[in-house]
């Protein structure tokens, strides 16, 4: 008899009215709010003043929400979105009994990554921290935040792996099948908080690293190396995947990879020259 693990947990934690609180938003808030406290100890850590930081929030939560949210329509669903506006840019859907609240159904990493980055510039240009020391502060904690949105996924049954016969498959009941798949989400959000785990203990050991870029490279570089290699074992997530070498979520992660190893390389090396040169 094969073993598997049957999955097929509630959507909600609870509704009030048309207004369901979904443990995916749940642990979208858990992963914000668990990077809002480390951010917040490495600025105290790092004596920036506190009124430099409390417009920082604001700045990342609507970069990575809206960004995520245009990566997921424009990248993978552009011909229903761009017909359905409404539906993009507010978290409703049309019913047959009317608008109903859904919740964002559909986020991608890639475009909350970039939007990340154009919050964070706007960011620097408003406060005039520098920019390095921003991206590295916030790339220390990314991690934290990614794990729990993978689990957000999981409870979603969504972003599901390949079939197999591993005795750690899930059967998603919630998808309407009788077969295990690789939780590849929950692949993802281990390794996240492993990331996570390693990038503060660098960080303990060499606080002076922060503001070269050293962090922010390294989390692009592992978190995107681990998601390109990942998406081997994932179901493809849109029709226009099928029979692709590689899949959307590869080929945007490659510009990712370059740039971040470019960052852990580089920054660096750059810092203990301006030191030598008496920059």
């Amino acid at each position: 008899m094969q073993l598997s693990i049957i999955w097929n947990p509630s959507l909600e934690l609870f509704s009030i009215g048309n207004f369901p609180l979904r443990y995916y938003s749940l642990c979208w808030i858990i992963g914000l709010a668990l990077a809002y406290y480390i951010v917040q100890r490495l600025y105290k850590d790092q004596r920036i003043p506190e009124e430099k930081f409390d417009p920082l929030a604001f700045y990342c939560f609507f970069g990575i929400l809206i960004g995520a949210r245009l990566g997921h329509c424009l990248f993978y669903e552009p011909a229903f979105y761009l017909s359905h506006p409404i539906e993009m840019l507010l978290p409703i859907r049309e019913t047959a009994n009317g608008w109903k609240m859904v919740g964002y159904q559909g986020l991608a990493s890639h475009g909350g990554t970039l939007g990340l980055m154009i919050a964070l510039w706007l960011y620097v240009r408003r406060t005039k921290v520098n920019i390095l020391r921003v991206l590295d502060n916030i790339a220390i904690a990314t991690p934290i935040t990614a794990c729990m949105i993978r689990l957000g996924n999981l409870m979603n049954s969504e972003i599901v792996g390949k079939a197999t016969d591993l005795p750690w498959g899930f059967v998603f009941v919630r998808n309407g099948e009788d077969f295990a798949r690789h939780p590849a989400q929950l692949y993802e959000a281990i390794a996240y908080l492993i990331i996570f785990i390693i990038g503060w203990t660098i960080y303990k050991k060499r606080p002076s690293r922060v503001g070269t870029g050293y962090f922010f490279g390294y989390c692009l570089a592992t978190i995107f190396i681990f998601r390109f290699f990942v998406e081997f074992c994932k179901e493809v997530q849109v029709d226009f995947e099928q029979g692709m070498m590689l899949d959307m979520g590869q080929w945007l992660s490659i510009p990712f990879i370059v740039l971040g190893i470019a960052c852990m390389i580089g920054g660096p090396w750059l810092r203990r020259w301006e030191e030598k040169k008496g920059v």
